[in-house]
């Protein structure tokens, strides 16, 4: 943790902040992350869209983006990454590396890991170069939405997130899809071009599927199958 103060004291602070922005918009949010944290936070972002990271730049535009490099993407997932890049030349996009490549994680489990054990699969290709990476942070900003999933409906704007030892803010997490949409046409926000394939919920390719109209965003995600999460979030 660059910060210096105590898990403690993060954790008391963000127990406070969570009664007093409950009710905050996403910019208000985001300033309070900024004055308190300054150049200790970092915004993660898994390269769908860059709503997030627009709305984040407009508080502070010189912010670190951070990207899980799990080895799995769609190519239009790093064309995103490097479109974004561009339209926000002031960040700093932090890439998180699993310790294993592909090949090598592939050598010692057996191929397709991902297919036979998806929750350990991301546990190391995810949750691990997660958790090493915002071990240089002391608050990391998401765009976790209470909209996106029934796991996701009681999101707070502000919380201790204990398995990482920091705080965590999630400035959208009110937003409905509707906002959302809206606040992309507006402001014409780079988005994945797989969204408009039906690429609804966007993650490593061999887990992520198009999504059947009318249902769960998240349906696509390790379809046929009862995990809905990779465990970044829950």
């Amino acid at each position: 943790m660059s910060g210096s103060r105590t898990p403690d004291q993060l954790e008391a602070l963000a127990t406070g902040a969570s009664r007093r922005l409950a009710d905050a918009t996403a910019e208000q949010a985001l300033r309070w992350a900024v004055e308190e944290f300054g150049d200790d936070l970092i915004v993660a972002s898994n390269m769908q869209d860059a709503v997030l990271i627009d709305v984040a730049t407009r508080v502070k535009p010189d912010v670190d983006v951070l990207f899980l490099q799990t080895g799995y993407h769609f190519a239009e997932t790093l064309g995103t990454r490097d479109a974004v890049a561009a339209a926000y030349p002031d960040i700093r996009v932090v890439e998180a590396h699993p310790e294993q490549t592909v090949a090598e994680q592939d050598a010692e489990y057996g191929p397709k890991l991902h297919d036979r054990d998806p929750n350990r699969c991301c546990h190391l290709r995810k949750v691990l170069p997660l958790r090493a990476t915002l071990a240089d942070y002391s608050c990391w900003v998401t765009g976790v939405r209470r909209a996106d999933a029934p796991t996701r409906a009681d999101t707070p704007i502000v919380t201790w997130d204990e398995r990482n030892g920091l705080v965590k803010v999630n400035p959208l997490a009110a937003w409905t899809d509707e906002e959302f949409d809206d606040y992309i046409e507006r402001h014409g926000i780079l988005r994945n071009p797989l969204v408009a394939e039906g690429y609804l919920s966007i993650g490593c390719a061999p887990c992520t599927a198009k999504v059947a109209p009318g249902a769960d965003p998240r349906s696509g995600r390790w379809a046929g199958s009862a995990k809905t999460e990779c465990g970044l979030h829950a």
